[in-house]
């Protein structure tokens, strides 16, 4: 005897949070909406024995899942997705749950196992897929968790599309056609790595420490450098997802330290790190001076410029007045447009206005063709760091930056401020200092020459020193940056202005004062 099927049940409605222990994380979707950031998701999954409360279950992975695919089918772009996973004890666990949603959802979902998330980026071009999900928390420290998302590449999803998956995902307002399909691709790692050194080489011998905090990179960094002909010295590169020694940032002082130590201990002419998921790269030259990513910027809009001649770059609002001010990118042509912080934001921005390049001071770069096809990839970055230096015969890395005018720039301080607090914050410091400017008052003991809102707050005085401060948008904090053409000194008393300013906010933490 046959019993009647039973129609399917609605997808339960996720919830913001379960207490340790409730049996409900083992079968009811639980789902911190404050994770659905600008354009990333990042949540704290938690580690064994950890006592914080976890903010997603595999659960709501699948719900995420199912609300992205919901998505793409929703605006007609297709539901053919790349899926893949940063090395983390957890994620293949949570890449798992998001394609089971995938596929719920009718999407024929292609996994290509351990990844960087340059490589799914890639595989999106490869395997003609308009979609990709990548599962990774990029640098943030283990115990997170979080999906890279895109729908159409090479861009990934802006705010209104993250604002759209939220809405689906935590109404629960999910399309389940079930028809989807899975298949896995272990080739491509090596079509990866292949296309990344097709006619590519250097010409000088080169010793280069490869630092990657045993991070995803690790399984790739190395090798990509070795075909170009450099001499590579490896630093953290075994997978190790306990990140023993640092956590794989290449802007995390720790990890800039070890890089110098082994620079000046190899006599190498340049180290180079990778964040956790590989779409960012950091800079120390031979002699372990650790380069800020914008500066490599302006570094390389020159090499390019004199290069592909006059180029349009876009970089973000955390970077250095001196892609404005720097003689050789002025002389060779290039122009450059200051945009929201993000790597999606910048991303989008380069495509929209065919810049030949865009740089972010975290160390995303992304690379319109003929160099690449638009994305951020740290792997990328450092070839075209290699190449620059090595149309150099001669000078070292060093000598090559001291070409550059001298300014003083203070790292990127994050005092912490509650998700939902941080952005009403920077309105107000937004409305503070424009009252400032418009009643002619100083700040930091000079003249406002100009505020720029286009992400957060960046205030420069009449003698083009500026500060920044903006919501991050991927962790419970707020950005701090400052940078001075003047003289360390005003750097200081640009920073303790802006100091002095945060603290009549008791919504924001305190932090170390690094200046």
């Amino acid at each position: 005897m046959h019993s009647e099927a039973k129609e399917a049940q609605p997808f339960p409605v996720p919830v913001a949070e379960l207490a340790a222990g409730d049996p409900l994380l083992e079968s009811w979707p639980l789902i911190c909406p404050t994770g659905f950031r600008e354009y990333d998701a990042r949540w704290w999954y938690g580690l064994a024995g950890d006592p914080r409360r976890s903010q997603i279950n595999l659960v709501g992975l699948h719900a995420v899942g199912l609300g992205l695919g919901t998505l793409a089918l929703r605006k007609g772009r297709g539901a053919r997705f790349v899926t893949a996973h940063d090395y983390r004890s957890y994620s293949l666990a949570v890449k798992s749950a998001l394609n089971a949603g995938l596929i719920a959802a009718g999407c024929d979902v292609h996994d290509i196992g351990l990844a960087t998330t340059p490589m799914a980026y890639f595989a999106q071009f490869a395997l003609d897929a308009s979609g990709v999900a990548m599962v990774t928390a990029s640098h943030n420290e283990n115990g997170w968790t979080g999906v890279k998302m895109g729908l159409e590449r090479p861009v990934t999803l802006g705010p209104d599309e993250m604002s759209e998956l939220k809405s689906i995902v935590l109404n629960a307002d999910f399309e389940r056609p079930g028809s989807g399909q899975y298949s896995l691709h272990t080739e491509m790692r090596q079509e990866y790595i292949e296309d990344l050194v097709a006619e590519k080489s250097v010409s000088r011998p080169l010793r280069v420490v490869v630092a990657c905090g045993n991070g995803t990179a690790g399984a790739f960094a190395p090798d990509v450098l070795r075909r170009l002909g450099c001499d590579v010295v490896e630093l953290d590169c075994a997978l190790d997802y306990s990140f023993p020694r640092y956590n794989p940032n290449p802007e995390d002082l720790t990890m800039l330290s070890a890089m110098k130590e082994a620079v000046l201990a190899n006599g190498a002419d340049i180290g180079l790190g990778f964040d956790g998921d590989g779409d960012r790269c950091g800079v120390v030259d031979e002699i372990g001076s650790a380069i800020f990513s914008d500066k490599v910027g302006v570094l390389l809009a020159r090499d390019l410029a004199q290069i592909h001649g006059p180029s349009h770059f876009v970089v973000d609002v955390k970077s250095t007045a001196l892609f404005e001010t720097d003689p050789q990118l002025r002389k060779a042509g290039g122009t450059v447009e200051y945009w929201k912080t993000g790597h999606s934001h910048i991303k989008r921005r380069v495509r929209d206005s065919n810049a030949l390049a865009g740089f972010e001071k975290s160390g995303h770069f992304f690379f319109n063709g003929p160099i690449g096809r638009g994305y951020d990839d740290g792997l990328l970055t450092a070839i075209a760091v290699i190449n620059m230096l090595d149309r150099h015969p001669g000078k070292s890395l060093g000598e090559i930056y001291a070409t550059l005018e001298r300014t003083w720039a203070s790292p990127t301080m994050s005092p912490h401020c509650d998700d939902e607090k941080k952005y009403q914050v920077v309105d107000r410091i937004l409305e503070k200092l424009e009252d400032r400017f418009r009643r002619g008052q100083s700040f930091s003991n000079h003249a406002i020459d100009e505020i720029v809102t286009v992400n957060g707050v960046r205030i420069r005085t009449k003698d083009g020193t500026w500060g920044l401060v903006r919501a991050s948008s991927n962790k419970p904090e707020l950005v701090v940056v400052i940078e001075s053409p003047v003289s360390e000194k005003r750097m200081k008393e640009m920073f303790a202005a802006i100091n002095e300013l945060l603290s009549e906010f008791p919504e924001v933490g305190t932090y170390n004062q690094m200046l």
